[in-house]
């Protein structure tokens, strides 16, 4: 597949060092485990910039860690407006992001932009922010993230 065939998957949370990061791993490692990582771009952003430059949350890496993959390597960093052309798809962790992807991306642009459960699993439902819990929070929304992108993974 060409590079300009690549779909391009933004996932977005509010300070993309929580749910959206892992996201973007849970997606590419199970890519990779079915020989896909070449069909797709995936990234993630935040709606702020309060943690630009910094890398996922500690509790957000274990997670991915216990689950076996590595997300360390990310860098959180705020969406832009380039984003809505540089991207076919963006999702939202919940309707906070939604309501701000809406915001920042106008009434028309380029990509498709979705609430993550409605648009990987048909229900319209928020991904937590497990920020300010315990470490089961991220277990959980490691749970839903997973069910979401072995959703969209074998709908793309």
């Amino acid at each position: 597949m060409a590079q300009s065939e690549k779909r391009s998957i933004l996932f977005v949370c509010s300070g993309n060092i929580c749910r959206s990061p892992l996201a973007e791993g849970v997606f590419t490692h199970l890519a990779a485990e079915t020989g896909r990582s070449g069909e797709f771009n995936a990234d993630s952003a935040g709606i702020g910039n309060w943690h630009a430059g910094e890398l996922p949350d500690p509790r957000s890496r274990a997670t991915a860690r216990n689950h076996g993959f590595d997300i360390a390597h990310q860098q959180a960093r705020q969406i832009t407006l380039a984003d809505f052309s540089r991207f076919s798809i963006i999702l939202g962790m919940d309707s906070g992001n939604m309501a701000a992807l809406k915001r920042i991306g106008g009434s028309n642009p380029q990509a498709e932009v979705a609430l993550f459960s409605e648009y990987t699993l048909g229900k319209r439902q928020d991904v937590p922010d497990p920020y300010y819990g315990g470490d089961d929070g991220f277990e959980t929304v490691y749970h839903m993230l997973l069910a979401g992108c072995q959703s969209l993974l074998s709908k793309l």
